[in-house]
């Protein structure tokens, strides 16, 4: 059994950190400009970002490599760096969760490559591959307890980093952002990722959603993985509320009640790792840690009982996704 699944058996449900990209921008990253970095120039910033959620109670903290693979770090000319900016963000994942004295569980973040797969485009199967082998590989070796799969879209690319995550000695999660209509960009429906499962080189410990346009649509695309398959290990890690530009400004609408009602409709829903993804600050993480403290499992809701208390469906299923795919942004979490 995994250390994941040892805390998993223990706690019941686990709390995973909050948006990474957001409190980044707090402290002074410029939009542009490659997080992953930070790792190595701004090592302070960073234990505080990872020290505020664990102070905040998460169980869980995602380490500052989202975008650290060789195809995103090429965009900052840093694709050779892939181990030590990899290595750095472990490192300062694990300082900041020993000043707590608790055991807390480091996941190593990886993203999509932001690069289209053949035939749509240029990158082969077993570039994507190699490009997450040499991440994960760094991670691993560093000490993350999970590689942690996140914001994908392409089945292909899903693929492809399970392929990776093979043989690696530490659990593997993937997380899916269901966006548009629904489904993915790519055209996956949240049923989809069950069914991916069984083609997957590394059977992933955990499936789910993270990001996506708001907390109701990913409490919409749990419910159905869940309804899929009642048994599996569900990851729910929804943006704060709904984003609204303000000026120059991208600002999430979702209060700390708001996001402690979300946990509870998550934990209903038959999640197991509860988190938020942009937006999400520690005092949002706070709410949804006294909320799943204090919250008892109850009824399954319904899509109708979220809406009734987060708030509408940003992108709702309509009949134009039930047969169409659109082409995948590449974007950093949180």
């Amino acid at each position: 059994m995994s250390k994941l699944e040892e805390h998993l058996a223990e706690k019941g449900i686990l709390l995973a950190d909050g948006a990474t990209g957001t409190t980044l921008f707090g402290m002074g990253l410029q939009s542009g400009d490659a997080p992953e970095l930070w790792n190595v120039d701004q090592p302070d910033k960073i234990r505080a970002m990872h020290k505020g959620f664990l102070d905040a109670g998460a169980d869980i903290i995602l380490t500052n490599t989202f975008g650290g693979n060789k195809h995103r770090l090429k965009l900052s000319n840093d694709a050779h760096r892939v181990r030590e900016l990899n290595a750095a963000g472990v490192g300062r994942a694990r300082e900041a969760a020993a000043e707590t004295g608790r055991d807390v569980l480091i996941g190593g973040s990886v993203g999509p490559t932001g690069e289209l797969l053949q035939p749509l485009g240029a990158l082969t199967y077993e570039e994507a591959v190699e490009a997450f082998s040499e991440q994960m590989e760094a991670l691993v070796e560093a000490g993350v307890d999970v590689l942690w799969v996140e914001t994908m879209s392409a089945a292909e690319e899903m693929k492809a980093a399970s392929e990776a995550a093979k043989d690696k000695g530490v659990p593997l999660i993937i997380t899916a952002s269901f966006d548009t209509a629904g489904r993915t960009m790519m055209g996956l429906p949240p049923k989809g990722l069950n069914d991916l499962r069984a083609e997957f080189s590394c059977t992933p410990v955990a499936i789910g959603s993270n990001c996506g346009v708001g907390a109701s649509d990913l409490l919409a695309a749990i419910l159905e993985i869940t309804e899929a398959d009642p048994e599996a290990i569900v990851v729910a890690k929804g943006n704060c509320g709904i984003p609204q530009i303000s000026g120059k400004d991208l600002i999430y609408s979702g209060t700390p009640d708001l996001m402690a009602d979300y946990a509870r409709l998550a934990v209903d829903a038959g999640a197991r790792i509860i988190g938020g993804c942009c937006g999400t600050s520690a005092s949002h993480l706070a709410a949804m840690r006294g909320a799943l403290d204090s919250h008892e499992k109850t009824d399954r809701p319904s899509v109708e009982d979220v809406i009734e208390r987060i708030g509408p469906l940003v992108s709702p299923p309509n009949k134009a996704a039930e047969s169409g795919t659109s082409p995948r942004r590449s974007r950093r979490r949180g």
